[in-house]
């Protein structure tokens, strides 16, 4: 393992203090902020969260969410020019509903800006103004006030992503294949009532193939991952709690997304339209990937007519997200830009990432005097069911093919809001993640413990005595639950105003 490598992980490591054993630092890591190398450079087509689960609104229990966050760390004063998604990529979700490790349905979504170029007259000229909006105002579908109107168009295609069937998704409500993106949140004297301003993107949607229509939703929501960045990456810059207050350490540390909004890509789609059909299993895979062509031509001399740059050439993969935290701590920093180009039947190639990791190794190097031992088990088949297969008898297709991404059992009910369990399974809630995900589960904490041995004290996979520190409560220190989220569809709340003043 290089030096850099260790870095990277020692980093992450330090996150993975013991809460049951005094004078450890709470630490935290993101989801997929940033976590490959070549993604730093391409922030629209960053996949940030990945989520799936059984919507658990009120009368829609029969359906499952889909929710692809992108591009991450957004700050809500981001004017002039704000957060519209890249119109020369291409974002698809994928699902895999046979367990063979291919996609059998994937949504796919592109996006267009047009400049209405609004002017003024000024000294007799008439001179195009520089802001996204023109005073006019914003509360409708595409409103008079917007100089720019972004828009996005979906295909759904059955089989191969590149060869199979394609069709448009259409508008439940009269037809048509474009649909309105709201603005982002640009502040409150320009948009006073952005929640209700947003509902009016909230479609109802036809998908071919599919009897009861979906609803979708894409646009601008608080980011609702939690995470203590600076003070992590600052070498850990985080003095340990006392012991007074380790009763409390889940809540100790300080969310730096806190005041971060994200761009929510989201489907509620029916869940007998996901999977194989009344005799298939009722076990979906789930992931999302973004790409962008081959080839890309700077103009030297860019205009109106004439764009920035020309894109050209094959679509090419630049980013994956299924199971949260893989990319982040399980794959090797010299293969993080190869898993976000590869595809779950290429996993393969990754899996003694998963059957013999490093971050419990190095968790016990930094943190074994205070009990925090790496399991002893390997191969890690608990990691290999919780990162490649699905957890036999809740989330395990029957005929699975080993490859990373979010698995959920459609037939596990959902657990209704305010009696969710922000640990999910590990803490008996079974509609929670690692079976599928809801945004309110504390994937951190859960990822933690997972990796130090939590599903060997249940025997899964392992046995008790095959995790020294498996009964530990290990956390990041940055709290999260049900009660950050929206108990109804779009789930992601508002995002914040970049001015909160009206």
């Amino acid at each position: 393992m290089s030096m850099g490598t260790i870095k990277q992980y020692r980093l992450r490591a330090a996150m993975a203090a013991s809460l049951l054993a005094a004078a450890l630092a709470p630490h935290a890591f993101a989801s997929s902020h940033r976590e490959a190398p070549f993604i730093t450079r391409q922030p629209k087509v960053d996949a940030t969260d990945f989520y799936m689960f059984r919507s658990y609104e009120p009368g829609r229990e029969k359906f499952v969410t889909l929710i692809a966050n992108y591009v991450p760390l957004q700050d809500a004063y981001g004017g002039p020019n704000y957060f519209a998604m890249d119109p020369d990529a291409l974002y698809e979700i994928h699902i895999d509903n046979n367990g063979d490790a291919r996609e059998d349905i994937s949504f796919q979504f592109r996006f267009s800006n047009t400049n209405k170029d609004t002017q003024l007259t000024v000294g007799g000229k008439k001179m195009s103004i520089p802001l996204v909006i023109n005073g006019g105002a914003v509360n409708d579908v595409n409103p008079a006030g917007l100089n720019v109107r972004e828009t996005y168009s979906v295909t759904v295609v059955r089989g191969d992503r590149r060869a199979g069937a394609r069709t448009a998704v259409t508008n439940a409500a009269g037809g048509g294949t474009t649909f309105d993106k709201p603005v982002d949140n640009i502040g409150n004297k320009t948009i006073p009532d952005y929640a209700a301003y947003a509902a009016k993107h909230v479609y109802a949607v036809n998908i071919p193939g599919c009897a009861t229509p979906a609803r979708m939703f894409v646009g601008q929501r608080k980011d609702p991952f939690v995470v203590n960045l600076g003070e992590t990456f600052d070498l850990i810059n985080i003095k340990a709690p006392a012991v007074e207050f380790l009763a409390n350490a889940e809540k100790n540390a300080r969310d730096d997304l806190a005041f971060k909004n994200v761009t929510a890509i989201e489907l509620e789609v029916a869940a007998d339209c996901l999977t194989a059909g009344a005799a298939g299993d009722p076990v979906i895979g789930g992931w999302t990937t973004a790409s962008l062509r081959q080839g890309r031509v700077l103009n030297a001399y860019p205009g109106s007519a004439v764009g920035a740059s020309r894109e050209g050439g094959a679509w090419t993969q630049v980013s994956r997200l299924g199971a949260p935290l893989v990319n982040e701590v399980v794959i090797g920093l010299k293969d993080k830009d190869r898993f976000n180009h590869s595809k779950p039947s290429g996993d393969g190639q990754f899996a003694d990432y998963v059957t013999n990791p490093t971050l419990p190794a190095l968790v016990e190097i930094l943190y074994g005097s205070a009990g925090a031992k790496a399991p002893t088990n390997f191969p890690r088949n608990d990691l290999v069911a919780a990162f490649l297969t699905g957890v036999k008898g809740l989330n395990q297709p029957a005929n699975v093919v080993a490859s990373e991404m979010l698995r959920l059992n459609t037939s596990i009910a959902p657990t209704a809001s305010g009696a969710q369990k922000r640990l999910g399974v590990i803490d008996g809630d079974n509609a929670g993640f690692p079976n599928g995900r809801r945004p309110g589960d504390d994937v951190v904490d859960i990822a933690l413990r997972v990796m130090m041995g939590k599903l060997c004290t249940l025997n899964l996979g392992c046995a008790p005595a095959d995790a020294p520190a498996g009964a530990l409560r290990f956390t990041d220190g940055a709290y999260l639950d049900e009660t950050f989220i929206a108990a109804s569809f779009p789930y992601l709340k508002t995002p914040l105003p970049g001015s909160p003043q009206k």
